[in-house]
């Protein structure tokens, strides 16, 4: 009794000496925590002594210095209670005793009879819901369409001369792949482009516009896993134009259905790979063995030699090797590039495409394309300048509509 009473005086002569701490913490018993040094002037410390100018907050902090004050008055006096009146300290914090159970008390009226035992804990049943099948299906379609266009407008004063021009290029591409979580030993890829270019020609006396691109493209292929990213796989690539083409201000054709078309058939392997994170696909086909067929339906009004064919002739086959890589990397959230090199060779001529699109994203449907094409085809006339090399450039801004189903 006298222990508790000295307790009490202890307590509050403290709380009289402090009268801003809060007496709810002080009169709980005293529990050894830890070991500290008791500052009698509770002085808060200096967090940052080089710092000659003083932290301070944009807003009144007189709560926090309280809160502060007052916390460390707590600490100090519990703690120096404790020096002072060890004998008081029951417990220690690493060995404090287990907390009375608790005990439930019923009544038995019938048998006149009270029973103290610990109460019953129900535990919940678990419901297990079923989630239904989730529908994988077996083929990925992935459909994407453009139209990008350019237009000029310059009165016939105009001080540097010029013409007006409107130039509008629409693109289509299908691709439909066989869902590879769903058959990951089988490597099925299919993709169906259409680029159609149609230009206003004001310099051309015959007609209104002219067809700057033209260029349908099919491409497939068929693998069966060997080890890893690798397929044993057979290839096939159609590609020809849909339109007539003329020369500007003659009636000479450049160009029409089939006339050129162009087939190749390969086998060989094909290496596909596809980051975790999806930034990056890779697709490379490499064909040892290769067939190749030049088409030109029309060799009444175009020269079939112009296509690689021998003259007189509708076709031309060829045997040799070929090997394709396409690479589709998201360089940025709102730059994608996308890039396809090709070349076949029948051991005595060369024929390569390396073609190259940059698209910039500027809301989810607008956006802007720098198209590059590069070829190579040593089975052509060799012309003066470029020799067997031909490129072609366009810088487009347009609307572009994308979805995929999986």
């Amino acid at each position: 009794m006298m222990k508790k009473i000295l307790l009490t005086l202890t307590v509050a002569l403290a709380l009289q000496a402090h009268a801003q701490t809060d007496p709810s913490i002080l009169l709980v018993p005293l529990i050894f925590e830890h070991y500290q040094v008791v500052d009698n002037d509770l002085a808060a410390p200096d967090i940052n002594p080089d710092n000659t100018q003083a932290c301070t907050l944009d807003a009144h902090d007189q709560w926090l210095e309280q809160a502060k004050r007052n916390s460390q008055h707590c600490r100090a006096v519990r703690y120096q209670a404790m020096i002072d009146n060890p004998q008081l300290v029951r417990f220690n914090e690493n060995s404090l005793p287990e907390p009375p159970k608790e005990y439930a008390l019923t009544a038995d009226p019938t048998r006149g009879r009270l029973t103290i035992a610990p109460p019953q804990v129900v535990e919940p049943v678990e419901t297990t819901i079923e989630e239904p099948p989730l529908d994988v299906r077996n083929w990925i379609h992935i459909f994407q369409s453009s139209l990008h266009f350019t237009q000029a407008y310059i009165s016939e004063n105009w001080y540097q001369g010029g013409q007006n021009n409107l130039n509008i290029l629409g693109d289509v591409k299908w691709d439909f792949n066989l869902n590879q979580d769903k058959h990951p030993n089988w490597l099925f890829n299919n993709s169906l482009a259409y680029k159609l270019g149609v230009a206003t020609a004001p310099g051309d006396t015959i007609r209104d516009y002219m067809i700057n691109e033209d260029n349908f493209l099919f491409t497939s292929q068929l693998g069966y896993k060997a080890v890893k990213h690798w397929y044993y796989s057979a290839m096939l690539q159609f590609k020809t134009q849909f339109l007539n083409n003329y020369k500007s201000n003659t009636e000479q054709m450049t160009a029409a259905f089939l006339s050129p078309g162009e087939l190749n058939l390969g086998l060989g392997m094909t290496y596909d790979h596809k980051t975790a994170d999806g930034i990056r696909t890779i697709t490379v086909a490499i064909a040892p063995l290769s067939y190749n067929m030049k088409i030109c339906r029309n060799i009444d009004d175009l020269d079939p030699t112009a296509f690689g064919i021998d003259a007189g002739h509708h076709t031309k086959h060829s045997f040799g090797s070929n090997i394709e890589a396409k690479l589709n990397w998201k360089l940025h959230p709102n730059v994608q590039w996308q890039s396809r090199f090709y070349v076949f060779t029948d051991y005595h001529f060369v024929q390569g495409d390396w073609e190259n699109t940059f698209d910039f994203s500027i809301t989810k449907h607008i956006n802007t394309q720098i198209y590059t094409h590069l070829r190579y085809d040593k089975s052509r006339p060799r012309h003066q300048n470029w020799n067997y090399w031909q490129f072609k450039e366009i810088l487009s801004f347009g609307i572009t509509y994308r979805f995929a189903t999986n």
